[in-house]
């Protein structure tokens, strides 16, 4: 097995693990106001900790939960209540059915230009071997990894 892939397989592996250690079930008041909360920690006593006033804190836990704190933000904050501040993003599954469903896309624009030509010269296949040529094309620009799989058309 070449490098390049050993690396994609790890990257992939660290992806799909992801998903069990990252939720997206964010609590409604937000993460920062839950936290310091769930400590019994004040937002006096979390100012302090950062040296900012209190209203830059309930400032914090409003941009929270407009979605406008930054990352940098959430960490320093995760910190002064003794956590840390976890981010990710994850796919809505496995790596490889995403790759698959990206090359049958492709595939599919593909074949269809292909045929659109041969229609021209009456030699335009029928529905089910399109089919079966687009996923036969599909798998093979999946396990291939083309360098323009993900290319706009």
């Amino acid at each position: 097995m070449s490098i390049k892939k050993t690396v994609a397989k790890q990257y992939v592996r660290l992806v799909d693990g992801a998903v069990d250690r990252l939720s997206n079930d964010v609590p409604p008041e937000g993460w920062i106001s839950t936290l310091r909360k769930a400590l019994g920690m004040s937002v006096s006593q979390l100012a302090d900790r950062l040296a900012v006033s209190r209203g830059a804190i309930y400032q914090a836990e409003r941009n929270e939960r407009s979605k406008t704190i930054s990352i940098g933000q959430m960490e320093k904050l995760a910190e002064a209540m003794g956590g840390r501040f976890i981010y990710g993003i994850v796919l809505n599954g496995p790596v490889e059915d995403a790759i698959l469903d990206q090359a049958r896309l492709k595939a599919r624009s593909m074949v269809r230009r292909t045929n659109a030509h041969m229609a021209l010269e009456k030699q335009a296949l029928p529905p089910n071997i399109l089919d079966e040529e687009t996923e036969s094309l599909a798998r093979e620009l999946a396990e291939k990894r083309a360098s323009d799989l993900w290319a706009v058309d």
